[in-house]
C-alpha cells in the first residue's frame, strides 16, 4: 500500500466512532437514536414510537411485529456523519427478550451508550448488557434521560451506578432542578449554562459564565435551585472521582451526561462530548493475534444475520463488522470458515431499513451482505490469509418448548425456518437423545412469538409449541455422559453441534448433578 493510500486509511479510520446504545425497555433508547440521527442530517423527522395507535414508526424498527408492539426486535445500524466524524450506531433490542442478539451485537461495538431513565435508575436489563461490556472492557458513556419529569436524586443515581454495576462515574454536567422545575444543566467542563425551555428546540440557549458562583448562575437557577446547585458542585469537586481518561477507556469510569431526549435538550452536548472521548476503531482477537484496524490487508466477521429484511424480496443480509483493510464493492475474498473465494457484489450500509449501495468502507464501518445462504454467525472474511476471528459467544437460554408442524406435508419449509432463524440467532434449537424431539431454547418469552409468527408470515408454516418446565441449559464435558443419569428434573439433549447440553428444572437440581459428578463440567456457554 503506498503512503497516500496508507494515510488516506488512517484519516478515515480515525473519524469512525461505532457504538452501541444499551438500555431497559422505555428507557427512551429509540427517541435518543432518532434524535442524533437528526443532528447527523440522516433524517428529517424523528418519528414517535406509542405502541399500537402510532401513525409513525421509528426509523430503526421494521419488521411489523416491532410496529404493532412499539418495541425494537432486531438490532438494525445506522450510519451517519456529523462534523468531521463518521458515526455508526448500532441499534440493539431495549426489551429483555431479545439479550441474546443484543450481546452479539455489543461485540462488533469499540464502545456504548448506558441510557438510564432518571425515575426508575438501574433496571435489570440495564445490568445484564452493561455485564457484558464490562467483559470486554468497553468504554461505557451514561445518559441519564427524562430529566424533565420527576425523577431520583441525582446522587442516588450515581450511587447506584457504582453499588448496583459497580462502575465509577464523572458527571460532564449536572442538572439545576428536576421534573416541571427542570431549569437546564451546568456544564462542568466548559464551564457554562445551557437552559432548557420545555420544546423541541433546534437551538439549545448557552450562556457563559465564570464557574457557577457567576451570578448569571444565581439568576437563571433561582435561589433555592442555586443553592442546591453550588452545594452539589462543591461536594462534586471535593468528594467525587477525577477525570481520567485511561479509566473512561478501559471501562472503568464512566462520564455522566443529563438530559431529556424527548426534548431535544443535552442530546447534541452529549454527541459532540462522545465523538471527542469514544475509541476510534480498536484490534480485533483472531487466530493470528491482535489484528490492527490501520493493517492494510481486508478482514471483517459476521456477527448477525437477518432473513427477509425486505418481505418482497424474501433476502438474507449478513451483518459484517469491518476489522481491517478497506473493503471495495466487487472485490474477492476468502471465506475462511468454507476455504472458498468469493465476491462481495451488492454490499449495503443502512439507515434502518433504507439502504445504499457501498462503493466502499473502512474498520468500524458495518456493512450488509447479501447472503444465498452460505454465511454463519461468527464466520471470518478476509484477503490473502487465513484469519479466523475469535468465535461469538452463545448464551445460555431460560426458556424452553417442544416445537412440532401442524401440517406434516409442510414439514420441509418447518426445515428450511428452522435452519434459518437458527442461524440468525433467534432460537437455540435441541434434539432430544432416542426420540429426536425438536427442543427450542430462547432467552425470553417473546422470542418465541417472533419465532412463531416468521414461521407462519416467511414460510407458510403454522407450529405447535408446548412449553417445557426447564429453566437452566448447562453444557457438558464428561467422557461418560450417561444419558440415564438425567430423567429426574432434567433431561440431557444435544446441540446442533452434537455437544452435550443437560436442561434442568431447577438451580437446586442442578446443583445436586454438579455434586453428583464432580469430574464433569458444566458451561454456561457452548464449548
Amino acid at each position: 500500500m503506498s503512503k497516500n493510500m496508507l494515510d488516506k486509511m488512517r484519516e478515515e479510520v480515525l473519524k469512525r466512532r461505532t457504538f452501541a446504545i444499551i438500555s431497559h425497555p422505555d428507557a427512551g433508547k429509540t427517541t435518543l437514536t432518532e434524535k442524533l440521527l437528526l443532528f447527523g442530517g440522516a433524517i428529517r423527522l424523528a418519528g414517535t414510537v406509542k405502541g399500537r395507535k402510532a401513525s409513525k414508526h421509528a426509523t430503526s424498527d421494521w419488521m411489523e411485529i416491532e410496529k404493532q408492539r412499539g418495541i425494537s426486535v432486531t438490532s438494525s445500524v445506522m450510519q451517519f456523519d456529523y462534523e468531521g466524524h463518521r458515526v455508526n450506531i448500532l441499534d440493539t433490542p431495549g426489551h429483555q427478550d431479545f439479550s441474546e442478539d443484543t450481546y452479539r451485537t455489543l461485540t462488533a461495538a469499540d464502545s456504548a451508550v448506558m441510557l438510564i431513565d432518571s425515575a426508575k435508575g438501574v433496571e435489570a436489563q440495564t445490568k445484564k448488557l452493561f455485564q457484558v461490556c464490562r467483559k470486554r472492557g468497553i468504554p461505557i458513556f451514561t445518559f441519564i434521560n427524562k430529566m424533565d419529569r420527576e425523577g431520583q436524586n441525582p446522587f442516588e443515581l450515581l450511587e447506584e451506578l457504582e453499588q448496583v454495576l459497580g462502575i465509577r462515574s464523572y458527571p460532564m454536567n449536572w442538572p439545576i432542578g428536576s421534573g416541571k422545575q427542570f431549569r437546564g444543566v451546568y456544564d462542568r467542563k466548559m464551564t457554562q449554562v445551557e437552559l432548557f425551555q420545555g420544546d423541541d428546540h433546534k437551538e439549545i440557549q448557552v450562556e457563559k459564565v465564570e464557574g457557577y458562583e457567576d451570578p448569571l448562575v444565581k439568576k437563571i437557577a433561582g435561589e433555592f435551585f442555586y443553592d442546591q446547585l453550588v452545594q452539589d458542585l462543591e461536594l462534586l469537586d471535593v468528594a467525587g472521582d477525577e477525570f481520567d481518561m485511561e479509566k473512561v477507556r478501559s471501562g472503568e469510569l464512566t462520564p455522566v451526561f443529563f438530559g431529556s431526549a424527548i426534548n431535544n435538550f443535552g442530546v447534541q452536548t452529549f454527541l459532540e462530548n462522545f465523538l471527542e472521548l469514544a475509541p476510534t476503531p480498536t484490534p480485533r482477537r483472531s487466530t493470528d493475534g491482535e489484528i490492527d484496524p490501520m493493517d492494510d490487508k481486508f478482514t471483517g466477521y459476521i456477527f448477525k444475520i437477518q432473513a427477509n429484511m425486505n418481505p418482497a424480496h424474501r433476502d438474507r443480509i449478513a451483518f459484517l463488522r469491518i476489522c481491517s483493510g478497506k473493503f471495495e464493492r466487487g472485490m474477492a475474498v476468502k471465506h475462511v470458515r468454507v476455504g472458498k473465494e468469493i465476491k462481495l457484489a451488492q454490499p449495503q450500509q443502512f439507515l434502518a431499513q433504507d439502504r445504499d449501495i457501498v462503493e466502499e468502507a473502512y474498520p468500524g464501518d458495518i456493512i450488509g451482505l447479501f447472503d444465498p445462504g452460505i454465511f454463519r454467525l461468527g464466520d471470518s472474511l478476509s484477503q490473502g490469509r487465513n484469519v479466523e476471528f475469535d468465535e461469538l459467544p452463545t448464551f445460555s437460554p431460560e426458556l424452553f418448548c417442544k416445537v412440532t408442524v401442524k401440517n406434516a406435508l409442510k414439514h420441509k419449509q418447518f426445515q428450511k425456518g428452522v435452519d434459518q432463524l437458527t442461524e440468525e440467532g433467534t432460537i437455540q434449537v435441541y434434539r432430544t437423545i432416542g426420540f429426536d424431539d425438536m427442543i427450542l431454547g430462547v432467552v425470553g418469552q417473546l422470542q418465541f412469538e417472533v419465532f412463531e409468527y416468521r414461521m407462519k408470515a416467511e414460510y407458510g408454516v403454522d407450529v405447535q409449541l408446548q412449553r417445557l418446565n426447564f429453566q437452566f441449559a448447562r453444557w457438558i464435558i464428561d467422557e461418560n455422559v450417561d444419558p440415564s443419569k438425567f430423567r429426574i428434573n432434567s433431561q440431557l439433549v444435544k446441540d446442533k453441534k452434537d455437544n452435550y447440553v443437560v436442561l434442568f428444572e431447577s438451580e437446586y437440581a442442578m446443583r445436586s448433578a454438579m455434586e453428583k459428578y464432580p469430574n464433569a463440567k458444566f458451561l454456561e456457554q457452548a464449548p
